[in-house]
């Protein structure tokens, strides 16, 4: 999803509204939003704290993509376990998409050659299209580079991974018209996307 989309059409339907964009991992957003420097948090995954509310506003398909000239590139489907022994490139912890990596390289008990770790996902995305190794990153991510060529997607089995794009706020915070106006462009935005994806 593009964020400064969303902005865009708020802010032509209100104009007067002041909004600061603040960017972190899953962790530093959801400290924001519990320590009320920020009135909405945007997530991968969840932050599971009780003072937040969290609304799923969409699912978002994680894939595994490598360089364009790795050997997994030629197959048509590899199974999990062909994944171990690989060099990976990570997101720093505290990230959602460093979580999701996480479980998927645990419940697979793949054994990681060495790991590179970078602290976006534009960094992860761009050291996998130079060569350095395999990651797991969002569709929506990767999406120009995949049609590009720059990176490959490797199909894992039959399965597709997916977490959930989550909106936090407090649960104490008080009602608030901008607020709210902001949630449903986004909800509304993502249901396009979601559909621009199928």
């Amino acid at each position: 999803m593009s964020l400064p989309r969303v902005l865009a059409d708020y802010a032509a339907t209100f104009p007067r509204v002041d909004v600061e964009v603040t960017i972190g991992n899953t962790g530093e957003i959801g400290q924001g939003v519990r320590g009320t420097e920020l009135d909405i948090g945007l997530v991968e995954g969840k932050a599971s704290h009780p003072d937040l509310t969290e609304q799923t506003f969409m699912q978002d398909e994680m894939i595994v993509v490598a360089p364009p000239e790795h050997p997994l590139c030629a197959l048509r489907t590899v199974k999990p376990e062909k994944l171990g022994g690989q060099v990976w490139v990570l997101r720093e912890k505290g990230s959602g998409t460093r979580d999701f990596s996480d479980r998927f390289i645990s419940r697979y008990a793949l054994q990681v050659e060495r790991s590179y770790v970078l602290n976006s996902d534009q960094g992860v995305k761009e050291a996998v299209a130079a060569g350095l190794g395999l990651a797991m990153l969002s569709r929506l991510v990767v999406r120009k580079e995949l049609e590009s060529g720059e990176v490959c997607r490797i199909p894992v089995g039959n399965e597709r991974f997916f977490r959930d794009f989550t909106c936090l706020m407090r649960k104490d915070a008080a009602g608030n018209l901008a607020r709210t106006k902001f949630v449903e462009k986004l909800h509304s935005h993502a249901l396009a996307l979601s559909a621009d994806m199928a």
